[in-house]
């Protein structure tokens, strides 16, 4: 039917019992096709428990996961857990022979019946990620970072129709990483494929996901576009996760000539600035912190510290005194 889902969830759940519960509770989801959708949440908040349970993977305690409108079954109804549709990739990459050769790890997935097609998909997947230069190294030889983009390669050649992502990029270095998303985002584009991670790293989640979903002690808090949850979250927890913001109580915000109606305040650093006004400087710039292209400024007034991402590298010095202009803010 055209209105079956691609992939969803009804009322799934899976709960651990302890001195503190955890997992997921019961939960309705659906998932875009041909989208990168992300998942965040703080540890503990259930996101590897609902990408396991989507998988087939887990048995929930309660509802289920479809595919095309049909069941996904959990290891106690299938002998070899997960759906034939979908790859997993997580940070571990113990399952390859790392004495043999890049390219050889990634083509034995595929059968010996059509030697031609093996050669092919093979080739293409090493095009795909730019992994043309280690294709004829031993595993043993490649970087972490390497062999994170060894294991996408090899979830890929199969052709799944869903790639799931559990915070795959962990141990891989900055500049590996950022190639490597660039390069998933292209296969999205390309072939259709439909990607589902989690993540707790919210630079990953805002430049790579279509949609994301925050959840918080296992619900769904809130969802959509990573720019309209980054620029106007509704809850102080997706601020919180979503950036490295500052959170003062009203009474904290009047130092920053804010007059607030809620409890607390929430202000990025790059949504407030440092002034050069001569008169009525109340701040003190307390630390200075070289960030590349910019600087992160530590300004203090009395108690109350806020930090400040400033463009205008080597303006202030320690000690300086300071007043500050803020842009914009948040209230909860």
């Amino acid at each position: 039917m055209a209105d079956t889902p691609f992939l969803n969830t009804q009322g799934i759940s899976k709960i651990y019992k302890g001195a503190t519960a955890a997992g997921l509770k019961p939960t309705d989801l659906e998932i875009a096709k041909g989208k990168i959708t992300a998942i965040i949440g703080a540890s503990g908040s259930g996101k590897t428990t609902l990408l396991h349970m989507i998988f087939g993977l887990i048995t929930p305690d309660t509802g289920a996961a479809y595919f095309k409108g049909e069941r996904v079954w959990g290891p106690t109804e299938k002998l070899i857990p997960g759906h034939d549709a979908m790859k997993m990739v997580t940070q571990q990459t113990d399952d390859m022979n790392i004495f043999a050769k890049v390219y050889e790890n990634i083509s034995v997935l595929l059968p010996n019946t059509d030697i031609d097609a093996k050669h092919r998909k093979t080739g293409e997947v090493i095009e795909q990620l730019n992994m043309k230069r280690i294709a004829d190294k031993r595993v043993a030889d490649l970087s972490g970072g390497e062999r994170q983009r060894v294991a996408i390669a090899r979830a890929l050649v199969t052709q799944p129709q869903v790639l799931l992502l559990d915070e795959p990029f962990n141990q891989v270095d900055t500049s590996f990483r950022e190639g490597l998303q660039q390069d998933i985002r292209k296969v999205v584009r390309e072939t259709g494929l439909t990607v589902l991670m989690v993540s707790h790293d919210p630079a990953e989640v805002l430049s790579m996901a279509d949609d994301l979903i925050v959840l918080r002690d296992g619900e769904i808090l809130e969802r959509g576009h990573p720019k309209d949850l980054y620029n106007d979250p509704q809850h102080l927890y997706t601020a919180r996760l979503l950036t490295n913001c500052n959170i003062l109580t009203k009474e904290e915000a009047i130092l920053c000539g804010i007059t607030a109606a809620k409890d607390n305040v929430v202000i990025y650093p790059d949504w407030v600035s440092v002034t050069e006004c001569y008169t009525d400087k109340q701040w003190q710039v307390k630390q200075i912190l070289f960030k590349g292209f910019y600087e992160e400024l530590l300004v203090q007034n009395g108690n109350l510290s806020i930090r400040i991402m400033n463009a205008h590298l080597d303006r202030f010095k320690e000690g300086d005194a300071v007043q500050l202009k803020v842009r914009k803010y948040l209230e909860y």
